[in-house]
């Protein structure tokens, strides 16, 4: 599958740039140019201006090396956001040779097994839990792209719903952004979402102790809320990873 993209910069560093699940390749205007590097930024298979297909990750993955390879894009850093940060480390995994990766708070969905929560008492966490799947299934219903059958299919792939043995076995040097704040949620909602982020600090170290990870004071919406920031990060990561 071809898929629509959009190039910064001339020279230096490729980087590959993959948006979060319903996002486009728009997000990444800010930030793009401010790569030490030359990038390319993506619309994955049934988001932006692509084409929809049916969402299988090595078909994505397979869309992907289409696009370095039409571009030129000899061995890219790859960076994603959310979504797109959990194709960055399988795209690792199938490239050994792969510079770096970089999640950009891509790791467990909101909505993950509840042993991936921490600090939350039981019939609290399955209420919350509970309620958020309510949201989650009344906010689909009013999305058409990406379409319900790549929806459907993320919602309960393993990999979506908790990317962390993903991130175990990348052997390239792999950067983590984890924000810190929430995005707006209801109030009951909040201490469900602190939990999330308590059980991701709490299981890193231990199930990704080679992901390095970098904590940033900013909502999951970090791309386009402190783009500079992220950029600066990033090319600090890419031009240190070595020590990494």
């Amino acid at each position: 599958m071809k898929l629509a993209a959009r190039e910064y910069g001339s020279g230096g560093q490729p980087f590959l740039l993959l948006h979060g699940l319903g996002g486009d390749m728009s997000v990444w205007e800010t930030l793009a140019p401010q790569l030490n590097g030359r990038a390319v930024a993506v619309d994955l298979r049934g988001h932006g201006q692509s084409p929809d297909g049916p969402w299988d990750w090595e078909a994505v993955l397979d869309d992907l090396d289409t696009t370095t390879v039409h571009f030129g894009l000899a061995d890219p850093v790859v960076v994603g956001h959310s979504l797109g940060g959990i194709l960055a480390a399988m795209w690792a995994l199938r490239h050994p040779s792969c510079p770096a990766a970089v999640s950009l708070d891509g790791h467990r969905s909101a909505t993950t097994d509840p042993e991936n929560y921490a600090g939350l008492p039981d019939e609290q966490l399955q209420t919350g839990l509970a309620r958020l799947n309510a949201l989650f299934t009344a906010q689909l219903e009013t999305i058409t792209r990406p379409d319900r059958s790549i929806t459907s299919f993320l919602r309960t792939a393993p990999e979506f719903m908790d990317a962390l043995p993903v991130f175990a076995k990348a052997t390239s040097p792999f950067l983590l952004v984890l924000a810190t704040r929430n995005l707006p949620v209801p109030p009951d909602l909040l201490p469900l979402m602190d939990a999330h982020r308590a059980g991701l600090r709490r299981d890193l170290p231990t199930i990704c102790p080679n992901v390095r990870v970098h904590e940033i004071d900013a909502t999951h919406g970090m791309v386009v809320e402190r783009p500079a920031e992220i950029a600066a990060i990033v090319n600090h990561f890419v031009s240190n990873r070595s020590n990494a």
